[in-house]
């Protein structure tokens, strides 16, 4: 095995020394060529063969210029490569004919793991910082986003207040154009000044009889209250006078009638049968009958009035004790006429005969 390897090792390194020999033979020799184009002097460019004007003048044109830098650059180009080229044949004949690299021990793993975990920890610790940043700018981006807008429309406002002071100073600066301030001169404003002060001196004096003339106003003002106040009392006295007449009055009808309508009222309840009568509220009234259909029957009727407020206009009637169905087109026709006394009456009459 070792024999065919050194057998193979010595064919490459026959042909490895064939190809430098043809290489050499070629005389591709790129480091002189540089040597040689660094030591080329360009200054008597315009002494070249070519570019002469046949008078002798140099040649200006710029596209024969333009035509020549881009031949040389070419050439350049084509150099570069074949450098290139040369570089690496002559590394893949060193890499050949030179010894086979050492073996991999396990000592140069072991310690090509631990640079790897070393690695893998620190790479582990910027994974979780990063991880860390990104988090914080998710938090944050509402916050600067909030901030941006914030920023952008207080941005756009003051850029807008800003044109539009502008538009003013130039819509001022036009009005002014347009309207100049009269110049006063020492006379007319002399003029001016002394017709303010007859101004001043004209509402001075006006302002002084309007004072005195409020002066006056306050005093007829006292007056009148007290003279209202005299008036008052007086009304008073007055008043108390009239209300001890009136008693004097009245004390002496006012027994006899008291004791006629309280008698006419017993018997006008004693005739119509009333028991009891109640005011729920002011536009409610509930009224109780006995109804006596027959001897002994002590039966009660209640009728309930219901007014519109404040007036009146009967706005519904409620009977207990006797069915409101028979006496519903009766309820129905006294409401429509607005009759309570005339209803109460055919309810009762209705409730005798049942």
């Amino acid at each position: 095995m070792s024999t065919s390897n050194e057998s193979q090792r010595a064919a490459a390194l026959e042909a490895a020394r064939t190809l430098q020999t043809t290489l050499h033979n070629a005389r591709l020799h790129i480091l002189e060529a540089r040597s040689q184009f660094d030591s080329k002097r360009f200054d008597d460019i315009a002494d070249w063969p070519g570019l002469l004007e046949p008078g002798g003048a140099p040649i200006k044109d710029p596209a024969i210029i333009a035509g020549d830098v881009a031949a040389q650059t070419s050439f350049l180009n084509k150099l570069k490569f074949q450098y290139l080229e040369q570089n690496a044949k002559d590394k893949y004949v060193k890499t050949i004919v030179s010894d086979d690299p050492q073996p991999v021990t396990a000592h140069d793993k072991e310690e090509l793991r631990a640079s790897n975990e070393k690695k893998k920890k620190v790479l582990k610790a910027a994974k979780v910082k990063l991880a860390e940043k990104y988090k914080d700018i998710r938090n944050l981006a509402p916050f600067v986003e909030e901030d941006y807008q914030k920023a952008k429309s207080l941005t756009d406002e003051a850029a807008s207040l800003s044109q539009k002071i502008v538009d003013a100073r130039l819509a001022l600066t036009r009005l002014r154009q347009a309207h100049p301030h009269p110049r006063l001169t020492l006379t007319s404003a002399q003029a001016q000044l002394d017709e303010q002060v007859m101004q001043m001196q004209v509402s001075d004096a006006e302002l002084q009889g309007l004072g005195e003339q409020v002066a006056r106003v306050k005093e007829r003002v006292k007056e009148g209250a007290r003279e209202l106040e005299g008036l008052r009392a007086r009304r008073a006295e007055v008043e108390k006078e009239v209300k001890a007449v009136k008693v004097e009055v009245e004390d002496e009808r006012v027994a006899p009638l008291y004791e006629w309508f309280t008698a006419s009222l017993a018997f006008m309840h004693s005739i119509t049968g009333l028991a009891s009568k109640h005011s729920v509220s002011e536009n409610e009234l509930r009224l109780t009958y006995f109804v006596d259909a027959a001897p002994g029957d002590n039966r009660q009727v209640t009728v309930t009035l219901l007014f519109v407020p404040n007036t009146r206009q009967l706005a519904d009637v409620h009977v207990e004790g006797v069915s409101e169905d028979d006496l519903g087109d009766l309820i129905d026709s006294h409401i429509q006429a607005n009759d309570a006394p005339g209803l109460i009456a055919a309810v009762l009459a209705r409730s005798r005969l049942k």
